[in-house]
């Protein structure tokens, strides 16, 4: 079994994921530019998922091109509400309206993650999870918007679910790990299984 990759990530929830799940990961992020690749591929017609699988595999075979031989752990979650991507906010009011955009609907999050090896990808794999948001009034958007620090904001895509997000939700369908960006079970599998 492999215990240590390269986690192409500036993610501390992921790095989390890893660490709790006994894998130790060298951090190095990407930084890909995530929204224009998101427009292009929109430009496409490409779908939600398609739009995280190539997102994740971006990432990893970019640090992988650099880190020969190791293992590259790239990752990367959408929201997808009817077809359509919502993207992370860029300041407080444009989280309201997303907000107000998921409120009393359903919405599916999916996250992809893919593992490169010499600049390729070996293993690539998504998941989908299904979330229901209450029907809130505007105050109680704001209130809740009021409690997260901007990190949490920017980071999360406007819920940060392990955290004050859980209470926006009247149903949740799906692995907890998926949703805060890392569907790990699958991710040790292949690990596992690694020669």
């Amino acid at each position: 079994m492999v215990n240590e990759i390269v986690l192409a990530s500036k993610s501390g929830v992921r790095k989390k994921i890893l660490e709790d799940n006994k894998i130790k990961c060298k951090v190095e992020p990407s930084n890909v530019d995530e929204e224009s690749i998101k427009e292009s591929l929109l430009r496409e017609k490409a779908s939600p998922e398609i739009i995280s699988k190539n997102l994740a595999e971006l990432k990893a075979n970019k640090i992988s091109q650099k880190r020969m031989g190791e293992l590259v752990l790239g990752a990367d979650s959408v929201i997808d509400l009817n077809g359509k991507i919502i993207s992370k906010p860029v300041n407080r009011d444009e989280a309201l309206v997303i907000l107000n955009n998921l409120n009393g609907q359903t919405h599916h999050l999916i996250s992809s993650v893919c593992i490169s090896q010499n600049g390729s990808m070996v293993w690539n794999y998504s998941d989908k999870a299904s979330l229901t948001m209450k029907q809130m009034r505007e105050d109680e958007l704001i209130n809740y918007l009021a409690k997260i620090s901007d990190e949490a904001l920017y980071a999360y895509n406007v819920y940060q679910i392990e955290g004050e997000g859980r209470s926006l939700f009247s149903k949740i369908d799906g692995d907890m790990d998926t949703i805060m960006g890392l569907p790990i079970k699958k991710i040790k599998e292949y690990l596992n299984n690694y020669k």
